[in-house]
């Protein structure tokens, strides 16, 4: 029991990075991209979307690309499971990035 306490304990602060990270993510996303130029009125002109669009895209976004999910969801706002997605990983790569500064250190 005492190890199982111990061991839950050493991987607190590595969860709470993980937790600040996650919601600092979630909070982030519609800001970052909105400033990168997805908007609801469409692509920004003279942005960094408009930029992407013209060199991989052209004229033609498919359907379903990670430029299209990212206009809508710039456009549309971030449903509960991109939410939830944007967390997860941004919670996963905090704790995980956290974990490799204390190695290095």
């Amino acid at each position: 029991m005492f190890l199982l306490y111990s061991s839950a304990k050493s991987i607190l602060p590595y969860a709470a990075v993980g937790v600040v990270a996650g919601g600092a993510a979630v909070v982030a996303a519609p800001a970052v991209l909105s400033a990168a130029g997805f908007t609801a009125g469409g692509v920004a002109a003279g942005s960094i979307a408009a930029s992407i669009q013209s060199v991989f895209y052209g004229g033609s976004v498919a359907s379903g690309s990670l430029f299209a999910l990212a206009q809508s969801a710039g456009g549309a706002g971030i449903g509960a499971a991109g939410n939830a997605a944007i967390g997860g990983i941004g919670g996963a790569i905090g704790a995980l990035g956290t974990g490799i500064f204390v190695c290095l250190v």
